[in-house]
């Protein structure tokens, strides 16, 4: 795990973003504390920050180069399947001079080109240069666990893992307010766009070449979804399957050269990779994080009880409130653009406590999204078959509204979970996706922006294509196959790798192996989830391998208590700092008697979910007042 950057110039214009590779490197140290080096020539550059985990010897450092000199690679990622690889390749005579992965990623694109990608079982982000060709090829891992942000220009050609790394070339800092506009009702910025106009992201699952001024890009993976032709498969043979797919998954990630652990939540999908995982790793480590003055977030009870059930090593870090809150700043610095989903929080302060034991976690990242964890897929279930209770809470809408809603109380999370229901149930397919996806409506978060910054018909034409997968009469694995487009890559991984990897822990997803996401996309909505059970499959898989327990519980997202901190630790910063009347109106972008508004609400009895919001804009504001305004 790394960070890359690069530099193609075009022309002498081109040539002078040469002189920021260093800086741009620098900005990814974190991504990368083990080594550092830079190539140069005439028109190109390379930088990378190493994390080593495979092979840590000098000898497998980058760039690194084949034996000719011609071609180079930065590379960003793992490929679980490379030592099987290796022996393809070897077996056509190439000499291996190290025993890492990125030599044998390189002479599989020297000898495939990107047809390699299809062989690769891993997650990445990789540039290689030809010098005779003068060209770049570089590419994303099909469900993008690991970011590439790019800039293209009549000058020149810049990549980095983070916007940051982009930022450090001297770039034109545009904010692009249909991008914002997304943001203010989701919470992050799906791709390709970023918030800068002229930045992109490498979509998951593509590859590009950049030759000259020419650019070329394509789609290399689409999950293999058809719901006209799902699998005959029984339930049964499913089930041993999943088993079966998910353990070979697991034993793969557990290759390598540094000490490796993993996450334990105490949830399903964590509580299955560990014990997976502890069959072929019999020392396992596992690490979870509890809230020590906050009993509602705090799950190190179920934790410490798979632990103890699988026989692991564990380690529950216990955080107060005034430790938390003491990182705040440090976890906003880390966000590299806005991006405003809390739960990062708590995957920082477990990927800092963690990254003191060992450098590699094993998670449980992705099963939500592959088999229906979430409450907006139980909800998607009751308005697709809906009773005498569904009608009900629809028709009850108005009392909803009258109730005090609020995440962090038993009662009034379920009013508002109610209220959120109602207001979503009785929308068209693609819209009920996008309301229950959001944390504010198109309307609300366009009365916070001042007018005049919108382009409504190019924001409408970006929403089309991210809920192209949604038709006018959905299934469930038609919004699993749109979260693992929108939700997955742009959120959840987003969160992970900017978090663990702000302390330099390389994080792996089982779940997200390519024969299991493969898998689980032939099976028939009823495998995943029912009146009664969500992941169906995956908690009757393994339910003889973990405490019954965990069955009883109550499913709950990797929280913290954000509306406790925001009405007390953050207040001030709130409401004299980045959302005061002085620095809104200075800033330009937002409609202050709105924002106003919004304050209030937050202080009132009833919040609802608008402490989400209010988190968006201050991670907004913090990342404006840090990278576009230059004040701290």
């Amino acid at each position: 795990m790394c960070g890359i950057t690069g530099v193609f110039a075009f022309n002498l214009v081109g040539k002078f973003s040469k002189i920021n590779v260093a800086a741009a490197t620098a900005s990814l140290a974190h991504r990368g504390p083990d080594f550092h080096d830079v190539y140069v020539d005439e028109m190109v550059c390379l930088g990378h920050r190493r994390l080593s985990v495979i092979d840590t010897r000098e000898v497998a450092h980058q760039p690194m180069w084949d034996p000719t000199g011609r071609w180079g690679i930065v590379f960003n990622g793992e490929i679980f399947n490379f030592k099987e690889l290796r022996e393809s390749l070897k077996a056509r005579d190439i000499v291996f001079r190290t025993e890492s992965d990125t030599e044998v990623l390189l002479h599989l694109f020297i000898h495939y080109g990107e047809a390699c990608l299809s062989l690769l079982n891993g997650f990445f982000a990789f540039c290689i240069y030809d010098k005779q060709d003068q060209s770049f090829f570089l590419a994303r891992d099909r469900y993008g666990v690991k970011p590439l942000y790019y800039l293209h220009d009549d000058d020149r050609f810049l990549f980095g893992s983070e916007l940051q790394s982009i930022v450090a070339y001297g770039i034109k800092k545009d904010i692009d307010y249909d991008s914002l506009y997304t943001y203010l009702q989701l919470n992050y910025i799906p791709g390709p766009h970023t918030i800068f106009s002229a930045v992109k992201k490498l979509m998951p699952g593509h590859w590009m070449r950049v030759k000259g001024r020419e650019l070329t890009l394509q789609s290399y993976y689409d999950i293999p979804y058809d719901r006209s032709k799902l699998s005959s498969i029984s339930y049964a043979d499913a089930l041993a399957r999943l088993r079966a797919l998910l353990e070979d998954a697991v034993q793969r990630r557990l290759v390598a050269d540094v000490p490796l652990g993993t996450f334990l939540s105490g949830g399903i999908d964590s509580s299955v990779i560990t014990a997976l995982a502890k069959k072929h790793k019999p020392d396992l480590h596992t690490f979870s994080i509890g809230f020590k003055d906050e009993k509602f977030f705090d799950e190190t009870a179920y934790s410490q009880l798979v632990a103890k059930h699988v026989g692991t090593k564990h380690t529950a870090f216990m955080l107060g409130n005034a430790e938390m809150s003491a990182h705040l700043h440090h976890i906003l610095d880390s966000i590299d653009e806005p991006f405003a989903d809390s739960s990062a929080i708590a995957v920082y302060l477990l990927s800092r406590e963690t990254r003191k034991h060992v450098t590699v976690a094993l998670s449980g990242d992705g099963a939500d999204e592959l088999l229906g964890g979430y409450n907006k897929h139980a909800a998607f279930y009751r308005a697709l078959h809906p009773g005498f209770s569904e009608k009900a809470a629809t028709a009850l809408r108005p009392l909803w509204w009258l109730l005090p809603k609020s995440r962090h109380a038993p009662f009034s999370n379920t009013v508002r979970q109610l209220n959120r229901y109602a207001g979503g149930a009785g929308l068209s397919s693609d819209q009920r996706y996008w309301r229950w996806a959001s944390f504010a409506t198109a309307s609300q978060a366009g009365r916070m922006l001042r007018p005049g910054l919108l382009t409504d018909s190019r924001f409408n034409e970006r929403q089309r294509e991210l809920l192209s997968t949604i038709p006018s009469s959905e299934t469930i694995n038609d919004i699993l196959l749109t979260d693992m487009r929108l939700v997955l890559p742009n959120d959840m991984l987003t969160k992970v790798d900017r978090m663990s990897m702000a302390h330099g822990l390389e994080i792996r997803n089982p779940f997200l192996d390519v024969n299991v996401v493969d898998f689980l996309f032939t099976l028939p909505d009823p495998f995943k989830i029912d009146g009664r059970q969500r992941k169906k499959l995956l908690q009757d898989a393994f339910r003889d391998q973990l405490p019954a327990e965990l069955y009883n519980r109550p499913k709950k997202g990797f929280e913290v208590p954000l509306l406790k901190w925001m009405r007390k630790d953050l207040k001030g910063i709130i409401r004299d700092e980045l959302l005061s009347k002085s620095f809104i109106e200075e800033q330009g972008i937002f409609n202050y008697p709105e924002i106003r508004k919004l304050k209030n609400q937050l202080f009132s009895i009833s919040p609802g979910d608008i402490h989400a919001r209010m988190w968006g804009l201050v991670a907004f504001q913090w990342w404006w007042r840090k990278t576009v305004s230059g004040k701290r």
